[in-house]
């Protein structure tokens, strides 16, 4: 059967003649430090460091900051007022990538101080490439020289590149996105034709030569504000139905861009899509990539992913085409504006699958979100750099993982051949690496975005990895107990896990701070911190050994505010699975110290976010996160709701109408462009004020916690919202759980309940939350907790039981109601005889699968509650796919 038309013959890995340096030896992983410049970032996501070590970066919100190392601090230097939301048709509105994506500096930014900055304008459907003047202080708005611009739809969500980096001749090299919502075409290629579907075929861009997204553009900005286009792009200038901006075309998300220094070749993750499966009807299963391109070239999407060619697909009449063939890509779509016979597909790098990859083993399993990062080469380095990368690393390629964290480093051959690639610190794990580069002192510098969507991740990071052949610097860890409660708060501070790699003896310093200044300090490493006084405070440890090398990590405590407890449970149904067309019933209950209860009503059910969302596996969790933020607004707009009524304001102010005050209303559309707004208005209601909508005097309320007065002035500048409100669901209900079309066998049900509290104490408000995950009851082998004597082939999709008394682990699995567990078999062998016991693979025996030819099945003693669950097999070379529980 022919599932794929594959692009060219498998790539040869050599293990041979390797141009790049391999005599130096593998320094120790001790060798390495990881310090923490800066925690708690909001939505970081590209960077540039300076030679005096000052770190420029973009958060997706629009500002710009500025981190100084002479006194570990970020300055505001400039603020966008950036597009960060698409509205559909139907006038839904949901957030999207755009933002503040980029910046830049010059190569000649010493002398003439201009900077380069690509984001999307609030005003006008583009994203912007434009060039600034900074000399250092805050960024001179008024120098701003648009340099291109790069249409886009902004009906739906998603992908806008953004990636930026100069080669030696100054040309830019700029990635922009598909600029395509392709969560509807089942996992496959998004190339849905249909009148009015543009937003969903990425024919109209990646696949067009007249098209500037889903492309890496390459120009040569001019002091004047133009641009030139280099020789060798993919279009020569003036070819009919072409753009001469383009490097490459073909691009999903292209994503972090590098040039390696020595040969001018440009490389760059590519993020791909979300299938888990291939499909005779429609293409391969997805693949993220790792590219490289030594000339101009079209990579391929949408109609190649991988090194695997899609079938054309009629959306409208859901019947499949033919195969795309690499050599002569055609795009014969409706919404292409260019040529019809495109340039040949070039193969990627390196691809990489949900699955374990056959190919690159190394990459691991999972979510994926290709990140590309710098290559090393000592000359390019001032020889007295402190923390200069051994030679080990010399022309390695760094790669990194959004989602699995890991950094690769990657060697090829002189002919960017791929001959191996090994973890590099495998130890660190990192938590939403979204850019990274080295800086003029020979360091790994690294953003780390954090794990969640569009909000402020508190574990969102600017870090740098140091290279010590001498003494190293302590390697410190820090953690409390809680991080926020009601006052008096007792923390237990911990240093547990701080190592020195010379194991020389340590000096421990422990300053705790409020707004900057040092309240109390230990000299022990484990102390015990009593506060009791409202605020947030900074837990910040220094540990330094003999001879003056020191280290630093902190944690933030807030306190003088009890977290919110919030639970969600199910009063009805399995705990672990959901089965497709059953009712599962559910209660959510909260309480906090200083706001009461949902059982005393001083916590009203409006003020709590619920939700349930279906997340397949390998969907973007961008539309999880999308929800969770519509339904946390909704319940924060019930709070300021039910404390107006509490208040004077609706003496003096209506929501439409014009009392002794303005309106609520008029109020939103005064201010609500103006991103300072919140706070001022805050401050103004707390003081009092008069003279802006008349004479009338607006009384202080200097009784009421900034953190409340907060939340009304929040919920007050939203009422001129068109978009539509996201209801919360209720705190006690039903659901009927299905299998989603095109998703069988797979997914899972998140219900989320989760409550902010109003502050107190100086202490800001919290988030309480729990989640509740309902899996399908098919789980591949390969998603098993854990195994014993198995051995995997094809992919991870077929485990081998290769000695007796082999086991699958499903951990902590709730089996109320359960009748039957089912092992599933490939058509090779039968899965043999197997047990079902209960906390170890020698506990309990609750059910036996007799031998036979496949999926053979267990009944189950009627058992309650959660337990780890052990298939305990007994037949060598049986073949396992998967395990079903079945409730029937």
């Amino acid at each position: 059967m022919k599932l794929f038309r594959y692009l060219a013959p498998a790539m040869l890995i050599t293990a041979f003649h390797v141009a790049k340096a391999q005599d130096a030896s593998k320094p120790d992983e001790n060798r390495f430090t990881k310090v923490v410049l800066q925690p708690k970032l909001e939505e970081p996501m590209q960077f540039q460091v300076l030679e005096d070590g000052k770190v420029l970066y973009a958060e997706r919100k629009g500002k710009i900051k500025l981190y100084n190392p002479a006194t570990a601090k970020m300055q505001v230097i400039a603020e966008f007022n950036v597009s960060r939301e698409y509205v559909s048709k139907k006038g839904e509105r949901s957030e999207g990538e755009d933002g503040l994506q980029g910046v830049i500096l010059d190569p000649n930014y010493a002398k003439n101080h201009w900077i380069y900055v690509y984001y999307s304008p609030k005003a006008v459907s583009v994203n912007r490439l434009s060039r600034f003047t900074w000399l250092g202080g805050k960024l001179n708005m008024a120098t701003e020289k648009v340099i291109l611009d790069v249409p886009v739809q902004r009906e739906e969500c998603c992908h806008v590149g953004g990636g930026m980096v100069f080669d030696k001749a100054a040309n830019l090299y700029l990635s922009t996105g598909d600029n395509t919502f392709s969560r509807s075409s089942d996992g496959f290629t998004p190339i849905d034709e249909r009148p009015g579907e543009g937003p969903r075929d990425a024919q109209k861009s990646s696949s067009n030569t007249n098209d500037l997204r889903g492309k890496i553009l390459r120009i040569h900005p001019e002091p004047d504000g133009s641009y030139t286009i280099p020789e060798d792009n993919l279009f020569p200038k003036g070819t009919d139905k072409t753009r001469p901006e383009i490097y490459t075309m073909g691009n999903r998300n292209p994503w972090r861009l590098t040039i390696d220094s020595k040969t001018g070749w440009l490389f760059w993750g590519e993020v791909g899509p979300d299938g888990s499966n291939p499909s005779d009807l429609r293409g391969p299963r997805s693949y993220d990539e790792f590219n490289m391109a030594k000339r101009a070239g079209n990579y391929g999407w949408p109609y190649f992913n991988g090194k695997e060619a899609y079938r054309d697909y009629d959306f409208a009449t859901k019947q499949s085409g033919e195969w795309w063939d690499a050599k002569q890509p055609v795009n014969n779509s409706p919404n292409n504006t260019g040529l019809i016979n495109l340039p040949p597909a070039e193969n990627p790098l390196i691809w990489y699958p949900y699955a374990a990859s056959e190919e690159f083993p190394d990459m691991g399993s999972g979510g994926r979100s290709a990140v590309g990062g710098p290559i090393f080469y000592r000359s390019d380095f001032k020889k007295d750099a402190k923390n200069l990368f051994p030679a080990y690393y010399e022309g390695k390629w760094l790669i990194t993982d959004w989602v699995r964290g890991w950094l690769m480093a990657v060697t090829l051959d002189d002919d960017g051949k791929l001959v191996s690639m090994e973890r590099f610190l495998p130890n660190l794990v990192l938590r939403g690496p979204i850019d990274m580069k080295f800086g003029p002192d020979g360091a790994l510098y690294i953003l780390e975005y954090g794990n969640g969507y569009f909000k402020d991740n508190p574990e969102a990071e600017l870090i740098k990895i140091e290279y010590n052949g001498g003494n190293r610097k302590p390697a410190v860890q820090v953690a409390a107990n809680i991080t926020a409660g009601a006052l008096p708060l007792k923390i237990q501070l911990s240093s547990n896990g701080t190592t020195d790699a010379d194991g020389d003896s340590l000096r421990y310093d422990w300053k705790i701070t409020k707004n900057g200044v040092v309240v109390q300090s230990f000299k022990t490493p484990n102390p015990e911190l009593s506060l009791t006084a409202g605020g947030v405070y900074k837990a910040n440890l220094t540990v330094t050994d003999p001879a003056g090398a020191k280290n630093s990590k902190s944690v933030e405590i807030a306190a003088g505010n009890a977290l919110p407890q919030v639970d969600i449970k199910l009063t009805q149904g399995n705990s672990s699975f959901f089965f497709p067309g059953n009712i599962v019933k559910y209660a959510v209950s909260v309480s906090d110290k200083e706001d009461g209860s949902l059982v005393n009503k001083r916590i009203l059910p409006a003020q709590v976010s619920v939700s349930i969302n279906y997340l397949s596996e390998g969907y973007d969790m961008t539309v999880v996160a999308q929800n969770q933020q519509r339904f946390d607004a909704s319940a924060e707009h019930a709070a300021a709701k039910a404390m107006l009524k509490k208040t004077d304001c609706n003496a003096c102010h209506a929501l439409n109408a014009v009392s002794l005050g303005p309106s609520f209303m008029q109020i939103s559309q005064k201010y609500k462009a103006d991103k300072a707004a919140v706070a001022k208005l805050t401050k103004k209601v707390i003081n009092g004020g008069s003279g802006v909508w008349g004479d009338a005097m607006m009384p202080a309320h200097s009784t009421m916690s900034t953190e409340q007065v907060n939340t009304l002035v929040k919920y007050i500048l939203s009422v001129s919202d068109k978009k539509p409100v996201q209801k919360n669901l209720p705190v006690t209900g039903s659901y009927t759980t299905t299998e989603k079309p095109g998703q069988t066998n797979k997914g899972s049900y998140i219900f989320r309940a989760a409550y902010k509290d109003r502050g107190a104490n100086l202490a800001p408000a919290q988030w309480g939350e729990s989640i509740l995950v309902l899996r399908h009851p098919n789980r591949p082998v390969a998603e098993a907790d854990s195994t014993r004597g198995l051995e995997y082939a094809r992919n991870k999709t077929v485990a081998i039981v290769k000695e007796a008394a082999s086991w699958i682990l499903l951990k902590q699995t709730d089996i109320t109601d359960l009748k039957s567990i089912t092992v599933n078999g490939t058509d090779y062998a039968g899965p043999g005889a197997f047990e079902i016991r209960l906390g170890s693979p020698d506990g309990k025996v609750i059910g036996n699968g007799a031998d036979g030819a496949n999926n053979v099945t267990a009944t189950l003693e009627p058992t309650t509650g959660k337990h780890d669950v052990y298939l305990v097999f007994g037949k060598r070379d049986a073949r396992i796919t998967s395990v079903t529980v079945n409730n029937k």
